[in-house]
């Protein structure tokens, strides 16, 4: 009985949108193969708010650490557009590259004050980006939605001379944007979570690049909508996204089968350790029944919640 709430525990720990499986960065000591870790914070944010977003990203030895502001002209630098103004910079990073293979980590330091982007949809945007190897660190000293810390990643990319491509950034942002509209839309519903979302979203990629180099050509937007509702309808979500939120999702990966990502030899091994992750939790969770547990705790616990208040 013991093993089976500890599977429960971690599975369910799991699934929570705050990990993928990043841990701590240490800036006690200087990492002689990899550099210091940058940390590219909100440019917002006041000195005391800036030392307090150090401290929430367990950032122990400041001087080993580069430090950087993200501005609002930085949004219009590596997206092409939006509002030249720092005035809702808050969300920050902290970003080390580590050793081929490792993939892309993301943790949010902050659940809390990160109230909207998971970290795998982080992990996710940052891959099509063009981020490799990358340990993440995501945090903020007050609520915020979050859309503005990739920002922060392109930023510390950018100063320590790795600059990405901006059809790649922009497409990325739009993932964030588009993916967060339809969490936000169906957090709700018992039948859907942000992991079974984000692990369909890293098949449609998978199946795009598999399908542009078998044909060597655009995919279609039959071919689009196609790969769509098989990845939605693999993850058991067929059911609960909408045909105008495919219709999204089909303009998303219009423009992303256009950038180098969908043939970038480099987004196919990140996409591919990524999804070995959200894929194992996921078909774990499914075949214990665990995912229909984890949703009945919610509806009972909820349930539990409103009869205190009736």
């Amino acid at each position: 009985m013991k093993k089976k709430i500890l599977c429960f525990v971690l599975l369910f720990a799991l699934l929570l949108p705050g990990s993928v499986f990043a841990t701590s960065i240490d800036t006690t000591v200087i990492n002689e193969k990899w550099g210091k870790p940058t940390f590219a914070w909100g440019a917002s944010l006041s000195d005391p708010e800036r030392e307090e977003t150090m401290r929430l990203l367990d950032i122990a030895a400041p001087e080993n650490v580069n430090s950087v502001s993200v501005t609002g002209q930085d949004l219009v630098k590596y997206l092409g557009d939006g509002i030249d103004s720092t005035d809702s910079m808050i969300s920050s990073v902290l970003v080390t590259r580590q050793d081929k293979g490792r993939g892309v980590e993301v943790e949010i330091k902050t659940p809390d004050n990160i109230t909207q982007i998971s970290a795998n949809q982080y992990a996710n945007a940052a891959i099509t980006a063009g981020v490799t190897d990358a340990k993440i660190l995501v945090g903020a000293v007050r609520p915020v939605t979050g859309e503005s810390a990739l920002t922060g990643v392109f930023k510390a990319f950018d100063a320590n001379g790795e600059v990405l491509d901006q059809d790649r950034m922009q497409v990325a942002q739009e993932e964030i944007d588009a993916t967060n509209e339809i969490v936000q839309a169906n957090k709700d519903d018992s039948g859907f979570t942000t992991e079974q979302f984000n692990a369909a979203i890293t098949e449609i990629k998978a199946q795009l690049q598999a399908l542009r180099e078998k044909q060597g050509e655009l995919a279609t937007r039959e071919d689009i909508e196609r790969i769509i509702n098989d990845a939605l309808a693999k993850f058991q979500l067929d059911h609960i996204i909408t045909s105008e939120q495919i219709d999204r999702l089909i303009s998303l990966f219009e423009k992303y089968q256009k950038t180098d990502a969908v043939l970038a030899p480099e987004v196919k091994e990140q996409l591919s350790q990524l999804g070995d992750k959200l894929g194992d939790i996921y078909k774990q969770a499914q075949e214990t029944g665990l995912l229909d547990q984890i949703a009945a705790f919610f509806r009972q616990l909820w349930e539990a919640i409103k009869n205190i208040f009736q």
